[in-house]
């Protein structure tokens, strides 16, 4: 198992068009080869605004154009490609917000539809209801890898602990998010909630958000981040279209969790966690 490995992280903008989008992947897939690394991680939605009336237009099933674009494009460069998230149509109609995770041969190797919609109302501030169109997906997601084993979540999948916790029980040690928090939750707790949960389950966290645009009725917060078991950031980006590699010295987690061994010293005789 692989202890060392390059993310490159994808803070592209938003195009309305999929041919726009399909030769965006393409063209920062050249660069993060040319950058020598292992992972591309693309954000939330990257092919589709951010919109609930769009969420049904752009929706594919599995294997579709943006799909079989990003599995021939992990292939063609020999890396494997967490595929942000994009409007999955599934039996009965119903669509879903779907990540997808390639490996270096192009083969889907996990898929975690987003388990918690985003549904909120902030007083004075921002408000949506990804409900309107989509349906929540039932699945922790954690996949294998040369790198050990990883987790897979979706924006605001993040705020549930247990969620987190379910995974680090998974024995994962990194997490990949694709999100976009808003200009109402960004300054307040895009940080402060990926520091918390890579610090509580001491693992990496990688928080990969799209540019943000300042037409769009839902702007991102942008700022890719990444964030490693004793919650320090790496590296995190601003606002704008931009792109970060990240080095994770994978070998931390174990380091971590000998030297502060939370997970051990659980109270497991007075609660338990379990996977439904």
């Amino acid at each position: 198992m692989k202890d060392v490995m390059k993310v490159y992280q994808v803070q592209s903008k938003v195009c309305t068009r999929k041919e726009d989008t399909l030769n965006a992947v393409s063209w920062w897939m050249e660069k993060a080869a040319a950058a020598g690394a292992d992972l591309v991680a693309l954000p939330e939605m990257f092919g589709c605004p951010y919109d609930t009336a769009a969420f049904p237009k752009y929706a594919e099933a599995v294997g579709g154009p943006l799909w079989r674009r990003c599995a021939d494009l992990a292939k063609a460069y020999g890396m494997y490609l967490s595929a942000g998230s994009m409007p999955e149509l599934g039996l009965g109609g119903k669509i879903y917000n779907t990540a997808y995770v390639f490996d270096r041969q192009g083969h889907q190797i996990a898929r975690h539809r987003k388990m918690h919609l985003f549904d909120i109302h902030v007083d004075g501030g921002q408000q949506f209801r990804e409900s309107d169109t989509l349906t929540p997906g039932n699945d922790v997601t954690v996949f294998d890898t040369e790198f050990g084993r990883m987790g897979l979540c979706i924006c605001y999948d993040i705020r549930f602990p247990e969620l987190a916790r379910l995974m680090a029980l998974a024995k994962a040690r990194v997490v990949l998010v694709p999100a976009a928090f808003n200009m109402t939750t960004g300054p307040a707790h895009w940080e402060l909630t990926f520091r918390a949960r890579a610090l509580d389950n001491q693992m990496f966290y990688l928080g990969t958000a799209p540019a943000r645009d300042r037409t769009a009725s839902y702007r991102s917060w942008g700022h890719s981040i990444a964030v490693d078991p004793w919650g320090t950031v790496l590296a995190q980006l601003e606002e704008g279209e931009d792109a970060q590699l990240v080095t994770l010295d994978l070998k931390r987690v174990s380091a971590i969790r000998r030297q502060l061994p939370l997970l051990q010293h659980r109270r497991e005789d007075c609660y338990k966690l379990e996977a439904l």
